[in-house]
């Protein structure tokens, strides 16, 4: 049976989009030329689709006794210089945008490592030495907690790539065919496309 290729949600920056808050972008040439040829990306950028605009000021999570919680600590996403609070827009945001997602049957989601939206659990909370989740990846972890995730940086060994990818085939009901296997070195070389088409 012919099949289409997975739905991987991505952080928009990862794919060489210029949509970061200094109009650059974050493009993962590792994970973009060995996973793109199996999965059709799904992009997102939470700052842009909230209306923060490219360029802008950058935001960070600083701690908050009414903010949200992330990784044992309650947090808030402000701007750096300006200190303009972003937390109830995000929120508010990133509940709708999951919801959204969930129609298009997401098997894997790549979020962008460190980002105080989509960081999966390095984030680096101001005046701590702690660190917590970003407020669109807790959002949708939080919704789909069976979802595989990654970052670029953990994607950056091709041993992981070939997990991920596993993972987000097996998540989708997916196997490879005639019995090919997913190892390091067809998803680091962008041999064969094991997937079933």
């Amino acid at each position: 049976m012919i099949r289409s290729r997975p739905r991987v949600g991505i952080s928009r920056c990862l794919l060489g989009d210029e949509v970061r808050h200094d109009g650059t972008h974050k493009r993962s040439q590792h994970v973009i030329e060995t996973l793109e040829p199996h999965v059709e990306w799904v992009a997102v950028c939470p700052e842009v689709e909230i209306g923060m605009g490219t360029p802008r000021e950058p935001i960070e999570l600083v701690i908050g006794a009414d903010g949200v919680p992330s990784a044992g600590f309650r947090v808030r996403l402000v701007g750096v210089q300006r200190r303009e609070d972003w937390t109830e827009r995000m929120q508010a945001w990133a509940r709708a945008r999951v919801r959204a997602l969930e129609p298009l049957g997401l098997s894997g989601y790549v979020f962008k490592a460190r980002s105080p939206s989509c960081g999966i659990d390095d984030v680096r909370v101001a005046g701590t030495a702690g660190t917590a989740r970003g407020l669109f990846a807790h959002a949708l972890i939080d919704a789909m907690p069976e979802l595989p995730v990654a970052d670029e940086e953990r994607l950056g060994d091709a041993g992981t790539r070939a997990s991920f990818l596993a993972r987000v085939l097996a998540y989708r009901g997916q196997t490879p065919v005639h019995g090919s296997t997913l190892g390091p070195e067809s998803i680091r070389d962008g041999g064969a496309d094991p997937v079933s088409r």
